[in-house]
């Protein structure tokens, strides 16, 4: 089969869907692959590396008439859309990330043009599936830079340093939502020297964080429902956002620090911070918002954008994963490497249904939307 990689046109992003290091196992699995020419030059990887490991350059039209197509996303301007669509052909299969709640409508013009396109998005949370997760690894991405951005924009260091000039005390970092993005955050910050404190609505999960040095804080709320069966947390009750708010106020007033990560699948972000809260914390303080895409996390969020309130920075990063490309590119393309020898044998894709990482992933084939998630019509974020 051949594999085309297309060049990246979303405005902003950085990432490209295949590294040179992933051609040589893919061409031995049998793939001829084609790699629009730039395709990772905003990485770093120039054609010349490509092609020494086997692949073609091609152009963007070459690239787009292969078999299989490769891109980081597929939630595309209008104008790259249309000309994706227009190339496609029945039996196509398109993989990536799509923001599918969000895209029905161009979704279901890749059905009608006969496309079997998969969501990357949907891999189920199960062992098998977990080289190809990812959603995980861009989340590990966007924790380590969120902390980055914060000790970048904090008046104070994060470690205690004990000088001649006195004794630094450390930052204080609160992290909010204790998922891969969370503890990765926590991981970072600890390593920074600062001491953290996490929060999250799963129970589950106080033992991760204490593993990693990170004091979690006891909010004593019910919450025995607040995980999926697929290990993601799920929408609560307003009721219970509004109580875990009015505790969470007296944390924030003590943090220099705070990272918020809680999103919920398909939803709206759950507004844990109110511009009241903010107003409570110590001027000089910074809030990075990871759930900006997802309609955020504070009151106060603006996607893509800095705010200063009350003397409070609130950063609502934008795509955060692509500002650090490099390796972005290089998790993603290994998690899409595996995803493709587990969809691809002997030269024949096995759209097997009864396949559970196939299923879950697939959006559409044979002409029709065939996902559970968006036939069930849902509200979209």
């Amino acid at each position: 089969m051949i594999l085309g990689v297309l060049r990246e046109v979303f405005p902003g992003e950085r990432r490209v869907s295949l590294v040179p290091a992933q051609v040589g196992p893919l061409s031995k699995a049998g793939f001829r692959i084609g790699v629009e020419s730039g395709a990772g030059e905003q990485v770093g990887f120039a054609d010349s590396q490509y092609a020494e490991k086997g692949a073609q350059i091609v152009s963007r039209s070459e690239a787009l008439a292969a078999d299989v197509l490769l891109a980081v996303r597929w939630d595309l301007p209008d104008e790259a859309a249309n000309e994706a669509i227009a190339a496609s052909r029945t039996g196509q299969i398109v993989i990536g990330m799509w923001d599918p709640w969000n895209h029905r409508e161009m979704i279901q013009r890749w059905a009608e043009k006969g496309a079997v396109s998969f969501a990357l998005e949907f891999l189920p949370r199960i062992t098998r599936a977990q080289s190809m997760d990812v959603l995980s690894s861009m989340a590990t991405l966007a924790g380590y830079r969120a902390v980055i951005l914060a000790a970048i924009s904090l008046p104070r260091i994060f470690p205690m340093l004990m000088t001649a000039a006195g004794t630094l005390t450390p930052a204080k970092v609160f992290v909010i939502g204790a998922g891969v993005a969370g503890l990765q955050a926590i991981a970072t910050a600890k390593r920074l020297g600062a001491t953290v404190s996490a929060y999250d609505v799963r129970p589950a999960v106080k033992e991760q964080v204490q593993s990693l040095g990170a004091k979690f804080v006891e909010l004593e709320l019910e919450a025995s429902a607040a995980e999926d069966k697929g290990g993601y947390a799920k929408e609560m009750g307003e009721e219970f956002y509004r109580k875990q708010r009015e505790m969470m106020t007296r944390v924030l007033a003590q943090s220099d620090v705070v990272i918020t990560t809680a999103s919920i699948p398909g939803k709206r972000a759950p507004l844990l911070i109110t511009a009241e809260m903010v107003r409570g914390m110590q001027p000089g303080s910074v809030i990075v918002d990871l759930a900006a895409e997802r309609g955020g996390n504070c009151e106060l969020t603006k996607l893509g954008d800095k705010v200063v309130e009350h003397g409070v920075t609130v950063f609502g990063p934008v795509n955060v994963p692509s500002d650090v490309p490099y390796h972005g590119s290089q998790m993603y393309s290994k998690n899409i490497t595996t995803f493709l020898q587990h969809l691809v044998k002997s030269g024949k894709p096995q759209l097997d249904g009864d396949d559970q990482i196939i299923r879950e992933t697939m959006l559409c084939r044979d002409g029709r939307v065939v996902h559970a998630s968006l036939v069930k019509s849902s509200t979209p974020v």
